[in-house]
């Protein structure tokens, strides 16, 4: 049974998600989205007046969402240290399920430049920030500071995304396993779960001095 015209939209934007983790912004066209979706073309200006930008706008969009959403479930367990572990066990998966074609939709987005469509970089910013205050609140609920707090959930996020470009690049999982096994200990450090961790405690990093 083919699919119905009215799932059209939806499945454009999520054709248009899983084009940008594998073949990034410049092979994100409107044909290779209706090509992945079997959406009809003559639904692309019904449902995308704004063309192909609007598309890939949405798309980032979904994706933001829906990685969010992993991140708010791994959150739920109020463990950071679990927490932050799933997430990268997530994207571990994902890179081997892709063959490690797969990358972030997000970043595929934000290193290119998009002066015509300045939206794109708000849309990218706002997933980014979405993920970092999930962290970061957190961290909060376990008596880090805010400030570090804010930190720590910022480089959780870079470390995350610049591993899975090193993976891609690599064809292997030994970024992202390393990766997070220095994340790990980080936010334990932060935790008070190793000795003396708790140096930081006023939002300064523990390798700061501090004026007398």
């Amino acid at each position: 049974m083919s699919p119905r015209r009215s799932d059209s939209r939806e499945r454009m934007v999520r054709s248009a998600a899983v084009l940008l983790r594998e073949q990034g912004t410049g092979g994100t066209s409107i044909d290779r989205v209706l090509a992945h979706s079997g959406a009809p073309r003559g639904s692309v200006y019904h449902h995308f007046p704004g063309g192909r930008t609007q598309l890939i706008d949405e798309a980032v969009r979904y994706a933001g969402d829906y990685i969010a959403a992993r991140i708010d479930t791994a959150v739920a367990t109020d463990d950071p240290v679990e927490a932050v572990d799933a997430v990268f066990a997530l994207w571990r998966r994902w890179l081997l399920e892709s063959d490690f074609r797969s990358g972030c939709p997000i970043v595929a987005v934000a290193v290119q430049p998009h002066d015509d469509a300045p939206q794109l970089i708000d849309s990218a910013a706002e997933a980014f920030a979405r993920w970092r205050e999930a962290l970061a609140g957190l961290l909060g609920r376990h008596a880090v500071p805010k400030a570090r707090a804010a930190r720590l959930a910022a480089l959780v996020v870079a470390a995350l995304e610049g591993a899975v470009v090193m993976c891609r690049a690599e064809r292997g999982l030994e970024p992202l396993d390393a990766v997070a096994e220095e994340t790990r200990y980080l936010l334990a450090w932060a935790l008070g779960e190793v000795p003396g961790a708790r140096s930081g405690q006023d939002g300064q990093h523990p390798t700061q001095e501090r004026s007398s």
